[in-house]
């Protein structure tokens, strides 16, 4: 679950880092000032934990957590190893999703790589660098496959898809655009290709924009109206309110919710977001001990889940008791749920779902 934070020099990238870890990276107006790649890592919002510790008096709350990668500006060139970009593009490589942080605000103290603030300009930037990069490693690969067709047919789709796929890059698009089947999202994922990857655009605004999520911000409807065309996420946040934020305790960051008319923090907004983008869910064990949440993708059967907690839960796997978050709230009380045969009983094959409260049967 590793979600790379990405975007030019000077657009609140680290700033943004900073208030979603709290780990103080540095955050100065130059450009290259993040080298290593920072990671931090995020609590899921989950309100279900601190009700059900609440309910069974648990001990400790954990609740789920994603890694997210604070990695250096890219520069035109990357692709070609200009500035730093080998190193960066390979960080961005080892990431599941891409977070993609645009200025959306002007602040003359505030210099831009570019010399003014145009997150189209920006986005076209850093995706043609993942686009580069992509078409150079999808034509190796296409001159080799292309040599084995000749003597395998069974190659032949493969090279029909890389074809596909090249064309797409030639166009200057996204790899992620390409409607595909399930056999060759298979093969594309082994290309570990970096323009597939699933992005959650962040629009950067000005504190005065927060309230109405952007609405009013031209650059952000034309983020928003980008973001369609590959399917992708835009979440409005403003990364210095944010990292003020951060700083507060519980009481005092409510109230500067409420000052800036925000329900919920647009960090918490971007969290769960990422969390849905790659197809997470959590179920739930709860006790005296703790309460804790467990990080699955949608589509984990039982025996998969099992495994989550230990190995030796999934080997000896005898059944799972199952109940849900809902049921539970609705029900008041355990002899309740029972009462209303709402405690299930499933076996290996037995898909979760999110908010599912299982306690695993086993023996080994």
């Amino acid at each position: 679950m590793k979600l790379g934070i990405v975007g030019l020099p000077n657009v609140g990238k680290s700033t943004l880092f900073n208030a979603i870890t709290h780990a103080g990276v540095p955050a100065e107006n130059y450009p290259f000032n993040t080298i290593e790649p920072n990671v931090g890592l995020v609590e899921v919002p989950d309100e279900r934990l601190h009700v059900l510790a609440e309910r069974f008096s648990s001990k400790k709350v954990i609740p789920a957590v994603i890694e997210f990668y604070d990695i250096a500006g890219l520069v035109r060139g990357a692709s070609k190893g200009e500035g730093l970009g080998n190193k960066f593009l390979g960080d961005i490589r080892t990431c599941e999703a891409i977070v993609e942080v645009l200025r959306c605000f002007e602040d003359e103290n505030v210099t831009h790589v570019d010399g003014s603030v145009d997150p189209m300009r920006d986005i076209e930037t850093i995706n043609l660098e993942l686009i580069l990069s992509d078409l150079e490693q999808i034509e190796r690969i296409l001159a080799k496959k292309e040599k084995q067709a000749k003597a395998d047919k069974e190659v032949r789709p493969e090279v029909a898809l890389l074809q596909r796929i090249k064309e797409v890059l030639e166009e200057g698009r996204s790899a992620r655009v390409l409607d595909l089947n399930d056999e060759e999202k298979k093969l594309l994922s082994s290309y570990q290709l970096l323009s597939v990857k699933p992005v959650i655009y962040v629009a950067n605004v000005a504190e005065e924009d927060c309230a109405d999520d952007g609405a009013s911000n031209e650059k952000v409807s034309k983020v928003r109206a980008f973001a369609k065309t590959e399917q992708a996420r835009v979440v409005v946040i403003s990364a210095k309110a944010e990292a003020e934020i951060a700083q507060l305790e519980a009481e005092e960051r409510a109230e500067f919710l409420e000052m800036l008319g925000l329900e919920q923090s647009g960090l918490d907004r971007l969290i769960v977001a990422s969390y849905d983008l790659l197809g997470l869910m959590s179920f739930l064990t709860t006790g005296e001990d703790e309460s804790r949440a467990w990080t699955i993708a949608k589509g984990t059967t039982a025996w998969e889940a099992a495994g989550k907690i230990h190995t030796d839960i999934q080997r000896g796997f005898i059944r799972a008791e199952i109940f849900s978050y809902d049921d539970f709230i609705e029900a008041g009380s355990m002899a309740a749920i029972r009462e209303a045969g709402k405690l299930r009983l499933e076996g290996k094959e037995y898909v979760m779902q999110d908010g599912d409260i299982v306690h695993f049967r086993f023996n080994v």
